[in-house]
């Protein structure tokens, strides 16, 4: 620890996100879980428009929502993405080589680490936002459309 309760905290709470996907899948190396959610966090920002985004990082604790804007070009935003499998090739594209799950597999994970942790009423409106067929890789419960 560091003896700062803020920076502790915030770091707490970002390894609390990683510890609940690691509960979804069965990881094999340290680190795995951070690249599954910081690939698929991208993805999912670079589809929404910069308010949008802006938004949904309110949410997020301290450490996932600066993972959350690593390296982000808000003038390329929001891609026009509406195919599960283009949205999983980019997520594909950000993780490691042999990573040892598919992507779509990886984004139905960590959104389900986000529907379960962040406010219920926010996150429906990202959801709503997206097209129909990204919609599929939020868990049931959250798809109202």
């Amino acid at each position: 620890m560091s003896g700062h309760h803020n920076f502790d905290h915030a770091a707490d709470e970002g390894n609390l996100w990683l510890r609940k996907l690691e509960e979804t899948l069965p990881f094999e190396r340290s680190g795995q879980s951070l690249a599954a959610l910081r690939a698929t966090l991208h993805v999912l920002r670079d589809r929404l428009t910069p308010e949008m985004a802006a938004h949904l990082s309110a949410q997020l604790p301290l450490v996932i929502r600066g993972l959350f804007f690593e390296g982000w070009k808000i003038s390329r935003t929001p891609s026009a993405d509406d195919d599960i499998e283009v949205f999983c090739e980019h997520i594909a594209d950000q993780l490691p080589p042999n990573f040892p799950f598919d992507p779509r597999t990886v984004a139905a994970a960590v959104f389900d680490v986000m529907w379960t942790e962040l406010d219920v009423g926010e996150t429906a409106k990202i959801i709503d936002f997206l097209p129909h067929a990204l919609r599929f890789l939020w868990p049931v419960i959250a798809r109202r459309a």
